[in-house]
């Protein structure tokens, strides 16, 4: 038995597969990042009788993408022959933006949107931090709206290059 294993325990081929299928599952409203990259995919659960369930997390409670996660996550699974996994949310904790990965966070920045810091917490809910442009990474920038195109997400604007972008809100 390996380090890692004795660690957390034996490694579930079962968990291993679903874990892989769902990893590139993207975000209904940000297709440029994974479920997983997000941090809404937490991960695979069996319980006592044997079943699996892939859980997530969505970014807020009244997340209008919900259901079309859940549904994207069962395509996905019905695709690869895993019809029998079930699909479970989990509002405890709820999701927090320090959730989402180094490399989600890069993807995000690539696709325009300037991800939220790690760790900040709620000053950046009032703008208090400075938010960088994804595009040329000034911090001379403004809130246009705090709104976005969804509700996680606000709009700014670069006052180095005047470009227009969205933020990933940080909470």
């Amino acid at each position: 038995m390996s380090a890692a294993e004795r660690a957390v325990g034996p490694v579930d081929p079962v968990v291993t597969r679903i874990l892989e299928v769902l990893s590139v599952v993207p975000d209904p409203e940000i297709p440029a990042v994974s479920l997983a990259d997000l941090g809404i995919l937490r991960g695979v659960e069996k319980n006592p009788a044997g079943d699996y369930q892939a859980v997530l997390t969505p970014t807020y409670s009244g997340c209008p993408a919900t259901k079309a996660i859940q549904d994207s996550v069962r395509a996905a699974l019905d695709a690869h022959g895993l019809t029998r996994i079930g699909i479970r949310s989990r509002l405890s904790p709820p999701w927090t933006t320090d959730w989402i990965t180094d490399e989600g966070r890069e993807k995000l920045r690539a696709y325009g949107i300037s991800p939220p810091e790690r760790g900040v917490g709620q000053p950046s809910l009032r703008a208090e931090s400075p938010v960088s442009c994804p595009r040329c990474d000034s911090t001379s920038t403004e809130e246009i709206s705090r709104f976005g195109s969804t509700p996680c997400k606000s709009m700014w604007r670069c006052l180095s290059c005047l470009e227009p972008f969205e933020h990933f809100k940080c909470h």
